[in-house]
């Protein structure tokens, strides 16, 4: 009999001499110690930065009291009082400067998914060339933010830009090249790229979502006489649901906050009209040097997102337990 033979006597066992070591245990720390460098990126990154724009957004800091934050005078809650007495000038602004934010965002993520849900359903049965339209509708997921937009604010020029060449020369739409950049147009063209930004990931997420949708569902319904669009309503988007409220939520978050797009495609200083809440904050902040009511502004946004979060995620949760 080999010598790492195991004998059991009186319930317990034992490795005779010349058997295997017994294994160490795990050290319960061991989990908290690898998570101590995203902790601390994290604190970094976030924390401490948001904290920072708290204690600022207290003071009258200003570009008199920039270099020395010391010297700013501690004013309380004036700068929320300011920013959110919609009967102020800055007020008002504020106010406008929200609602076209709200209707920019709504726009824009409903486009997003019905693009995205749309690709997503089209590519899900198996079709010749279905990898390489995959590869892509991801296209401009994968592309630089910066780089895109910059290209978009190209093709959006009044006189020589890409758009107006095609409704104006090729469609025959309209007489006149129409201005994107500037004007109650500007909004439509922030609206366009950022649609154009988002609904791959829209797409990515629902894809993913599909592949787990037994087809034996489809089957009991197509044997059912259910056509597409019932199976589309009936089953399809039932089975999305667990995806989509993590998509849906996502999306607004990202539109509602996204400062790239409106600041690269009309060059930091947006029209009236395409005059969204993160481009808002920046001139409130950095071209009037208010920094005390732009951190004041930032905070209200903050709280804002939080209470629309904590909402979204308390609907949905008790969707999921009456169902």
């Amino acid at each position: 009999m080999s010598s790492s033979v195991v004998e059991r006597s009186a319930g317990q066992r034992r490795t005779l001499p010349g058997g295997p070591p017994p294994r160490r245990r795990r050290r319960p720390s061991l989990p908290y110690l690898l998570l101590i460098p995203a902790l601390v990126l994290e604190l970094g990154v976030h924390i401490v930065p948001m904290l920072v724009g708290i204690w600022m957004s207290l003071l009258e800091l200003t570009q008199f009291h920039i270099r020395d934050w010391s010297t700013a005078p501690f004013v309380g809650w004036e700068n929320y009082r300011v920013t959110l007495d919609v009967d102020s000038a800055a007020g008002k602004e504020l106010l406008h400067s929200f609602w076209v934010t709200i209707v920019y965002t709504v726009i824009s993520v409903a486009l997003s998914w019905v693009i995205g849900v749309t690709a997503a359903v089209f590519t899900q049965r198996p079709f010749r060339g279905r990898a390489f339209l995959r590869a892509l509708f991801l296209t401009p997921y994968a592309l630089p933010a910066f780089a895109a937009v910059i290209i978009w604010t190209f093709m959006f020029q009044r006189d020589n830009g890409l758009i107006n060449h095609v409704l104006v020369e090729q469609l025959h739409l309209v007489d006149e090249p129409p201005f994107w950049l500037i004007g109650p147009n500007s909004i439509v063209a922030v609206i366009v790229v950022t649609v154009w930004k988002l609904w791959p990931f829209a797409f990515l997420c629902l894809m993913a979502g599909l592949q787990n949708v037994p087809t034996e569902l489809y089957e009991a319904a197509a044997i059912d006489g259910a056509g597409f669009w019932r199976r589309l309503r009936s089953v399809t988007l039932p089975m999305l649901r667990p995806v989509n409220r993590v998509v849906l939520l996502v999306l607004f978050l990202w539109t509602f906050n996204d400062f790239t797009t409106p600041y690269v495609l009309f060059g930091g200083s947006a029209p009236r009209e395409a005059d969204l809440v993160s481009v808002h904050i920046y001139k409130s902040s950095f071209v009037t040097w208010n920094f005390g009511t732009g951190s004041a502004m930032s905070v209200a946004l903050l709280a804002f997102l939080l209470v629309v979060t904590a909402v979204y995620l308390l609907i949905t949760n008790r969707r999921r337990f009456d169902a």
